[in-house]
């Protein structure tokens, strides 16, 4: 405790300010946000540049929600969804002073003689934490990542008015009841803090990616691993904004896509984990056009049981088994389903599946057009208020967030893939069983905790 107070000695003040803050914008924007749904609609996109605004200069959790939130179709209006998709952390890294604090508090007082060179500004600086480069007494070159002060309490308050934000929207809004996301959007980002857990995550990732070249984990580095320090290996890699900017042939950018498929649904379909934030800020490019992947804390493992529903609903869909299908949605864990209500999520996942039932290259906006999307997003959130609304299952939001980050980064990449057989060559031998075993052996070597 004595060095907690020493790291965080300013986090109570810190905190009551960021309360204050968080709570008088929240208020704020959930009353616009709830008079947008009753079609107050002449401020929308100015209230939704102010959330942006004030939500990138507010370091922590609340900022990760808002990312989290705008993926989920209809837990937004559009306005506010659009805004928050592009949503970045602005606020400066901590200084020096802060980084001894830290180091001495998680290492103590000697850490310094466990590295031969440690930087004294960040490389990079997140939600939640900042990365440090360094190199270990024997040489070896780490990123250090360390999180910031007051977290802890931070994520608590912000998560209390993302409850209240969300409360008031779903007075107005009850297409999609929003008990079940709010739940699992907490207890993840309750996880984000615990970075001996995302060591564990990246032991998981080397495991289940270990036959795929094309990607690259870095490795934790033990004893240099606490609740609030995560190092690991230091992998070279361009950023991906950078890349873009290089047009790269074609050829390149479809190789890209390639290793991002593979990195996100082999685990998906082999083990049932998934990378749940799929942020261009969390992977580089290698120097041979391979993927370096960064950022575990957002991890989900799903049930056996989730996943066959997955793939329940695909053949389902593409044979035209409304039966199916309906067995598919309580496989994912809808409580609430009627026949009904299939019906109309149906037009939904028809319109999600698509890539993956077009045997042919494609890219992403041709097989799933965005102004195609809005008007199916619209139909579905019609249909779900007129149906009564809907729960949706705590594993759909990890699902639903990958898939919607990983269709951005494709679209951005310009990328021309038949998805259809990547995807098939993945799935061709699926068994629940297999899974199954398949994921407590490597949950059990990597020493990961399944998530509720």
């Amino acid at each position: 405790m004595a060095r907690e107070r020493d790291i965080d000695r300013t986090g109570f003040v810190d905190n009551m300010q960021r309360m204050f803050r968080a709570s008088s914008m929240v208020g704020g924007v959930a009353a616009r946000m709830a008079g947008h749904k009753l079609g107050l609609r002449s401020n929308a996109n100015s209230h939704a540049e102010e959330l942006r605004h004030v939500l990138g200069n507010l370091k922590g959790p609340m900022m990760k929600a808002a990312q989290l939130l705008s993926t989920i179709p209809g837990a937004l209006p559009d306005e506010y969804a659009e805004e928050l998709a592009h949503l970045q952390a602005n606020a400066p890294p901590m200084g020096w002073n802060f980084v001894q604090r830290r180091m001495r508090a998680e290492l103590g007082p000697g850490w310094e003689a466990r590295f031969r060179s440690f930087s004294h500004e960040a490389v990079a600086a997140a939600s939640l934490g900042q990365v440090h480069r360094a190199a270990l007494a024997d040489g070896r070159e780490v990123a250090c990542k360390l999180q910031y002060p007051g977290m802890v309490g931070a994520m608590e308050q912000d998560l209390k008015q993302l409850k209240r934000g969300l409360g008031v929207f779903s007075l107005v809004g009850n297409a999609i009841r929003q008990d079940e996301v709010y739940a699992e959007l907490a207890e993840r980002m309750r996880e984000e803090l615990d970075y001996t857990r995302e060591a564990s995550h990246l032991r998981l990732y080397r495991l289940m990616l270990a036959d795929v070249p094309e990607v690259t984990v870095p490795a934790p580095v033990s004893g240099l691993v606490t609740g609030r320090l995560l190092t690991m290996d230091w992998v070279d890699g361009r950023s991906m904004k950078s890349v873009l900017e290089e047009q790269l042939p074609q050829e390149e950018r479809n190789a890209i896509a390639i290793a991002l498929f593979k990195a996100w649904y082999k685990p998906v379909y082999h083990y049932g984990v998934v990378h749940g934030d799929p942020h261009m800020g969390n992977f580089t490019v290698r120097q041979d056009g391979g993927l370096n992947l960064l950022d575990f804390g957002s991890v989900r493992i799903f049930s056996p049981r989730f996943v066959g529903g997955v793939l329940s609903l695909f053949a389902a869909l593409r044979d035209g088994d409304e039966e199916r299908a309906y067995e598919a949605y309580h496989d994912w864990g809808f409580k609430d389903i009627s026949r009904e209500r299939a019906a109309v999520l149906n037009e939904w996942a028809r319109f999600f599946y698509r890539p993956l039932m077009t045997d042919e290259v494609c890219n992403v906006e041709e097989s799933n057009n965005p102004q195609e999307a809005r008007k199916v997003l619209e139909n579905v959130y019609e249909g779900l208020k007129r149906t009564g609304g809907i729960t949706l299952p705590r594993e759909f939001v990890m699902l639903d967030r990958s898939a919607i980050g990983l269709g951005s980064a494709f679209l951005r990449l310009g990328a021309r893939v038949n998805w259809h057989r990547l995807f098939m060559e993945l799935t061709q031998d699926f068994n629940v069983e297999v899974l199954a075993a398949r994921q407590k052996e490597a949950l059990q070597k990597a020493q990961v905790q399944p998530a509720r």
